[in-house]
């Protein structure tokens, strides 16, 4: 029996191109083929009193972490055993996401409903030379402020190693402009290298540091109509960002925006998420297994409930879908003697979580995530259930007879089932079959058709490489 590659899930190629993968659940793509995607589990953390409207783990020089956690109406800072309000001066009500950044040992804030904020350690207070602005990034010696209240098109930087001081001066380099050679507001920004890259929705500039009078000299980016729908659809990827366009999915490395889903994911993209709310879009990397998650709404949906993964190296598609309020890096804190009993009263009660896993380590990082519970989880839990589908085995023309399914496992699951399907004409809506359990590692089942397609459904942990099937001409008509 041949063993074809999966290539991983690419909805929008031929579903006769060979290893193809059309449908999949909880299913992530890696370098040697797709595992299952682990389960959320609570990081021991309290809910947030409101929903998720941001967050970041940032470190200062002394290696000392904060985890930030903003709401529509205040930031929160996890402090030992509770949220702790870390605003000075009350609440600030804002629809608009949180833009976290550190600079040195301060904390920067934003939310483009008051003025930068910042602290050294307690409590965040407004900068009062400072703009009000949606995105806030760090670049060499500066802050970048973008979309402020002055302009939705101004990027504004502090002065030279100085994130306390805004009033623009030659002498400290502090300076603002616009970005008006195309239309519309920047919308996400962030730092690439020593460069600064500020997004539009149709557009995006690269800024370079020139010193004075300029101070930061900028110039737009050849890429059609490449831009960043919203300020939390980018991530770095470690000398790249990876974003989500009006126009497609993209990375760039500094040069030009590559698109790195056509003929895969892209129009899958677009047809599934939804127009009004796209801009919720949320991209985060996690940079220990290589993988960029892409958390959007689905069509009908205000809320980020689908996942799209994507593996860097590879440049394999899966799925992960979830409810997420917002998603970040989470650096545990992980588990010893004294503190066992926090992850479970005895032996028997502790997670379902594998020995290798980030989540016993101290300083091990996990992709978390805010559920809509407003709850912090982890992705660091046992696999539930997952599965795949796959493409069209057959031919126009002759008639085969399907006998039995194999999968190469690189780690066997728990169980297995396979759900076969059925086509008598390329073009037409398959037709339900038999379903087979795993037995010796193959799935028998026997049908006859033009075109053959299967379901493959999974319990626990499992990681896939390829698929097999047994065929046997029945006739050509």
């Amino acid at each position: 029996m041949m063993m074809t590659p999966l290539i991983g899930y690419a909805p929008d190629a031929d579903s006769t191109t060979a290893g193809v993968i059309t449908d999949c659940s909880n299913l992530l793509p890696d370098l040697q083929g797709m595992s299952a995607a682990p389960s959320p589990m609570n990081a021991g953390i309290a809910p947030l009193p409101q929903a998720c409207s941001g967050a970041a783990v940032v470190t200062r020089l002394d290696a000392q972490r904060r985890l930030l956690a903003g709401t529509r109406s205040t930031l929160y800072e996890w402090q030992q055993s509770a949220w702790a309000d870390v605003v000075a001066g009350g609440a600030i009500e804002s629809d608009a996401r949180w833009s976290l950044a550190q600079y040195g040992n301060t904390t920067l804030a934003t939310n483009g409903a008051t003025k930068l904020l910042q602290s050294d350690g307690g409590a965040f207070a407004p900068v009062a030379s400072a703009p009000v602005a949606k995105v806030v990034f760090t670049v060499g010696a500066f802050v970048m402020a973008l979309n402020t209240s002055e302009a939705q098109d101004q990027w504004h930087c502090c002065a030279a190693y100085d994130a306390g001081n805004w009033v623009t001066s030659i002498d400290t380099q502090c300076a603002k402009g616009r970005l008006v050679a195309t239309n519309g507001a920047l919308t996400a920004g962030a730092r690439l290298g020593e460069y600064a890259i500020a997004y539009k929705a149709k557009s995006m500039y690269i800024g370079q540091y020139v010193g004075a009078p300029a101070v930061w000299q900028w110039a737009q980016v050849a890429g059609g109509d490449a831009g960043c729908v919203g300020q939390d659809a980018l991530c770095d990827i470690g000398g790249a960002h990876f974003f989500v366009g009006e126009s497609g999915l993209f990375l760039f490395d500094g040069t030009r925006p590559v698109p790195v889903a056509d003929g895969q994911v892209r129009q899958w993209f677009f047809d599934t998420s939804s127009p009004q709310y796209r801009h919720q879009t949320q991209c985060v990397y996690d940079g220990q297994n290589d993988r960029v998650f892409v958390f959007f709404p689905s069509k009908g949906s205000s809320e980020n409930d689908m996942g799209l993964v994507w593996h860097v190296k590879s440049k394999r598609w899966g799925r992960c879908d979830m409810r997420v309020q917002a998603a970040l890096n989470y650096i545990e804190s992980g588990i010893t003697y004294d503190t066992l009993d926090k992850a479970g009263a005895s032996y028997d009660a502790l997670p379902l979580v594998v020995y290798d896993s980030q989540f016993w380590l101290a300083d091990g990082k996990a992709l978390a995530v805010f559920n809509q519970a407003h709850q912090l989880q982890t992705l660091t839990g046992a696999a539930g259930e997952s599965s795949l589908t796959t493409g069209d085995y057959g031919d126009d023309a002759a008639l085969s007879r399907l006998k039995r399914l194999r999968v190469r496992y690189l780690q066997a699951p728990d169980a297995a089932q396979a759900q076969v399907f059925a086509k008598r004409n390329s073009g037409e809506m398959p037709k339900t079959g038999k379903a087979g359990q795993m037995r010796d590692g193959k799935f028998d089942v026997m049908q006859t058709a033009r075109w053959h397609s299967a379901r493959f459904t999974f319990q626990g942990d499992v990681r896939v490489s390829a698929m097999g099937a047994d065929f046997v001409p029945a006739g050509i008509r």
